[in-house]
């Protein structure tokens, strides 16, 4: 596909691409390379730490090998009495 650039500087990929994220990497001798990426918010970042993810990974494993118990509201609420309050 040969597409020229427009006098403004910008170039279009086409509908196909619309909305989408890319890194520009100029590369050597004035290529230019377009890396589709995916954005995290900050928000959201914490989840992709390597750390976090295998706490994750974890968690979901106790999950589906933990079976399903109910909990006896009365002693539920009576430890949750005797605990000292956390503070943030």
């Amino acid at each position: 596909m040969l597409k020229m650039v427009g006098t403004s500087g910008q170039l279009s990929l086409g509908k196909k691409y619309a909305g989408q994220y890319f890194e520009v990497e100029q590369q050597p001798g004035g290529a230019v390379l377009l890396r589709p990426m995916k954005v995290v918010p900050d928000a959201e970042a914490w989840v992709h730490d390597p750390a976090m993810r295998d706490q994750l990974r974890r968690a979901g494993e106790w999950l589906r090998n933990t079976p399903r118990a109910e909990t006896p509201l009365a002693s539920l609420s009576k430890r949750a009495a005797r605990r000292p309050a956390r503070r943030a």
